[in-house]
């Protein structure tokens, strides 16, 4: 597949690399022509409603704007036109919601990431939150392969007075065919500023055999899936309470809520990636209803 820039404005791209148009061929089989994804969004208010001001989308990478309920904040699906990605793929993600605006960004499908020989993929998600915005990062779920290589890496900047909802779910192999994430890599990193201040750095690494970290009591304890969820806002100390009692009281799942320095945290472990999907996503639901007066519901995508 041939690289295609398309662009609505000729601003250039703040802290998003062009990556040229040396672009080949994608897929499971196309290894060795790697990809380099991009797609850069820019919200602003316009006579007093939340606007597109800027777009740029390069393949494998494209974003489609649904109709949505008009309660809904405006609404972009990401789409990796490729089916998933290889060792080698990059993609590069950046949204910023301008002051005062509501965006919520998601995704069309899960992404997989493929078994690799020997290089790594790379996913890079910068979220810009502007004083008084409002912003929901809710991409569905990452797969990956037996044998993936995955380093992603989400950083947040978020200003004094903004809001923002953000998680990941990751599920460790193709679980309806029996497939576990027995080896691979998994390094995945969170960094969150507020004002400029970092307040919350994360990262998770799994390397070559996994079992013996997957399995552990003290490291996954045969989950095959887990979720990570922050809520960063003025208001997130107030919804602790209100977090923990959103959660599974027992099992299936296990999940818990914590706040560190400001940044109201919530993690989710499963044995079954169904289950956890479904109890993620009741809790983003709900949770968005009583912190923003949003609808109770999650975009029609995430319907199961």
């Amino acid at each position: 597949m041939s690289g295609v820039d398309v662009a609505l404005t000729a601003a250039p791209a703040t802290g998003l690399q062009d990556p040229g148009n040396d672009v080949g061929q994608t897929g499971p089989m196309a290894a060795s022509h790697s990809v380099h994804g991009a797609a850069r969004l820019v919200y602003r208010l316009r006579d007093g409603r939340t606007a597109l001001a800027d777009l740029y989308q390069r393949d494998p990478q494209r974003v489609l704007f649904p109709r949505v309920p008009q309660a809904e904040p405006e609404t972009a699906v990401l789409v990796t036109t490729s089916g998933g990605l290889v060792g080698g793929d990059n993609l590069q993600v950046s949204v910023t919601a301008g002051a005062d605006t509501q965006v919520l960004v998601t995704t069309q499908a899960a992404e997989k990431i493929y078994r690799s020989s020997g290089a790594d993929c790379r996913i890079e998600t910068d979220l810009c939150v502007a004083n008084g915005a409002w912003l929901e990062w809710l991409p569905q779920e990452t797969i990956l392969f037996d044998g993936a290589r995955l380093r992603r890496q989400t950083r947040v900047d978020l200003r004094t007075g903004g809001r923002l909802l953000a998680g990941e779910m990751t599920v460790f192999g193709r679980t309806a065919s029996g497939e576990r994430f027995s080896h691979g890599l998994l390094n995945d990193r969170w960094t969150v500023r507020v004002g400029g201040q970092r307040r919350w750095m994360d990262a998770v690494h799994l390397a070559d055999a996994l079992s013996e970290a997957l399995n552990a009591a003290a490291g996954f304890d045969g989950a095959v899936a887990c979720a990570t969820l922050i809520y960063v806002a003025p208001d997130s100390a107030q919804r602790l309470e209100l977090a923990r009692a959103l959660l599974p009281e027992s099992a299936p799942i296990v999940s818990a809520a914590t706040l560190v320095n400001g940044v109201l945290l919530l993690r989710w472990l499963a044995r079954d990636a169904l289950q956890l999907r479904r109890a993620y996503s009741d809790f983003r639901r709900t949770f968005r209803h009583r912190v923003a007066g949003l609808p109770d519901a999650l975009p029609r995508l995430w319907s199961i």
